[in-house]
């Protein structure tokens, strides 16, 4: 080959090496722009995945600080019950405490005797006693504390402790007609129940039926 023809053949194989990297290159762009694609669909669905973790770490919260919040309410609510049954109840003990020389003092003007013609010191005595004895009363009263009315009353339970079943045909079954010891509510909770005797029917009564 002469010279001339070589030279042409060396640049005939330049130029089809030009337009198959032309052509190569014409590709590259549209690459580019799929992978773009694909990148941005990639950081979009990682966004999507952060924000879903995000909302439900901030519901989980929003549960426990509601939850949270609730139980600091009941704890004040018991609180606050708390306090005002004691101020209510705080005194139920020394209420109790009173119960029992208030009971003697009645039992003592219970049996004076009417039909005796006392002197003036056992008089002035007697006064005295019913004195104190209404003023404890009044000290009761104060402090929401009521004597339980138990004679010719249906037995109740939560009120009346049994003693004794007394038989009777003035009275139903089942009521009070006898009170052995006098019972007390405070704030209409008991503080002291009623010693009571129950009516019974009478046996001659039962013989008849």
């Amino acid at each position: 080959m002469n010279s001339k023809n070589k030279k042409k053949h060396n640049d005939s194989e330049e130029n089809n090496i030009k337009k198959t990297d032309l052509k190569d290159g014409s590709n590259s762009p549209a690459l580019d722009k799929n992978e773009k694609k694909i990148n941005i669909s990639e950081q979009n669905d990682q966004k999507a995945n952060e924000s879903t973790k995000y909302e439900e770490e901030i519901s989980k919260l929003r549960e426990e600080k509601l939850r949270l919040l609730a139980e600091m309410e009941n704890i004040r609510k018991i609180a606050q019950r708390e306090k005002i049954e004691s101020v209510k109840f705080g005194s139920s003990s020394l209420a109790r405490d009173i119960l029992s020389p208030n009971d003697n003092l009645v039992r003592a003007l219970e049996n004076i005797p009417n039909d005796k013609i006392l002197t003036k010191p056992i008089s002035n005595l007697i006064d005295g006693i019913k004195m104190v004895q209404k003023e404890l009363t009044t000290i009761l009263e104060k402090h929401d504390v009521k004597k339980i009315e138990s004679l010719n009353k249906k037995f109740d339970h939560n009120l009346h402790q049994a003693m004794m079943e007394i038989e009777t045909d003035k009275q139903e079954e089942g009521f009070v007609v006898k009170e052995i010891q006098s019972g007390y509510i405070m704030h209409d909770r008991l503080l002291r129940p009623a010693l009571v005797g129950v009516a019974k029917k009478a046996k001659k009564n039962k013989e008849k039926n």
